[in-house]
């Protein structure tokens, strides 16, 4: 356990930027998962119109700093990726 100041606010500060971080990439999960579902479902268009979302949700965690900003490209060019060709 901390014992100074510094380090009790540390870890109160560690604590909440953690949930914080498994809040966001939750919601990127589940927002993806969703996508990749109506994808298999053969419903494109809604699944396209996901799309917007899955893009802010990666680009707030990246911002945020929970995923680095070359991950959030990637994935954001694989979901995309992956769409268009069940469109297809």
């Amino acid at each position: 356990m901390p014992i100074t100041k510094s380090a009790k606010k540390a870890l109160r500060q560690n604590v909440s930027r953690r949930q914080q971080n498994k809040t966001r990439k939750q919601k990127i999960k589940s927002l993806v998962k969703g996508a990749r579902a109506l994808a298999i479902a053969s419903n494109i268009e809604d699944a396209q119109k996901s799309l917007p979302a899955i893009y802010k949700a990666l680009d707030k965690a990246a911002k945020a700093g929970t995923i680095k900003p070359n991950a959030a490209a990637r994935k954001k060019s694989r979901i995309t990726k992956s769409l268009n060709k069940n469109a297809l």
